[in-house]
């Protein structure tokens, strides 16, 4: 189907906009249950996060990033990966400054913010951006994988999202501010898609190193911020629950990519 039929368009951006609007209301679901259930679900989905975006990167983001760039080997798909976990580290302690309590007399900021519930709202924004340019580049070049890849989509978001609500719920954001900012961050997937379908040459020049700076927010985010606070549940039950929520995650983004 050429890329310039309209009807293909409407395809596309009734793809991106189902998979907002499902994740979001599995979201709002669980915004509306009471406090004491997710104060006890907030770990287990945490785990189940940690497992979704370790899973995205390395069995998708990154050996797409590699093969969009196969020609000019991985060098520069490993740099962006470097300078993008550089710069959420930076970003993670102007963060952490900005919101410090407190500072002892070594110059040690004693109370923190969680700043995950920011950083994993850039890079859900940035995922949600790539999954929208996908989408189109899949479209245009075969109708019926991109409706496979579309609905595949859909049902790698709600679980997802999650993950990214009971994060930022965590990290100190309100009810109404999770549900708002996860909805802005949604719309980076129609103009993604948009993007694409205007530019999609320009954007196939870019496309490895927004994919490989994407992975560099997820390792981050999982490692630097996610799997220390699971480390905080040092009971037998909680990390046999721990690690079996995170294996289920990688396991989920492996059988989307075995159909």
């Amino acid at each position: 189907m050429p890329a310039h039929d309209p009807s293909l368009l409407l395809w596309i951006l009734g793809f991106t906009a189902l998979s907002s609007m499902l994740s979001l209301a599995a979201g709002a679901g669980y915004l509306l249950l009471p406090a004491r259930l997710r104060e006890y679900t907030v770990a287990h989905l945490i785990s189940f996060a940690t497992g979704t975006l370790l899973g995205v990167t390395f069995m998708d983001l990154l050996p797409e990033a590699l093969e969009v760039q196969a020609q000019n080997g991985p060098q520069g798909v490993m740099m962006t990966v470097l300078a993008g976990i550089f710069i959420f580290f930076v970003l993670e302690k102007a963060l952490i400054w900005r919101h410090a309590h407190h500072v002892d007399g070594h110059g040690h900021a004693m109370h923190h913010v969680k700043a995950a519930g920011p950083l994993v709202l850039v890079g859900d924004t940035f995922h949600n951006f790539l999954d929208g340019v996908l989408l189109t580049a899949v479209f245009v070049s075969d109708f019926e994988l991109g409706v496979l890849a579309g609905l595949a989509m859909i049902t790698h978001e709600i679980p997802q999202e999650l993950g990214d609500f009971a994060i930022m719920l965590h990290s100190g954001f309100s009810r109404a501010r999770t549900f708002l900012w996860n909805g802005v961050s949604s719309l980076a997937m129609v103009f993604g898609a948009l993007l694409a379908w205007w530019q999609l040459p320009l954007l196939e020049r870019h496309l490895a190193h927004v994919i490989a700076f994407t992975a560099a927010s997820f390792i981050y985010i999982a490692v630097a911020d996610l799997i220390p606070s699971l480390h905080r549940g040092v009971k037998l039950g909680e990390t046999l629950a721990q690690v079996t929520l995170i294996v289920a995650g990688i396991a989920m983004i492996g059988l989307f990519h075995a159909h």
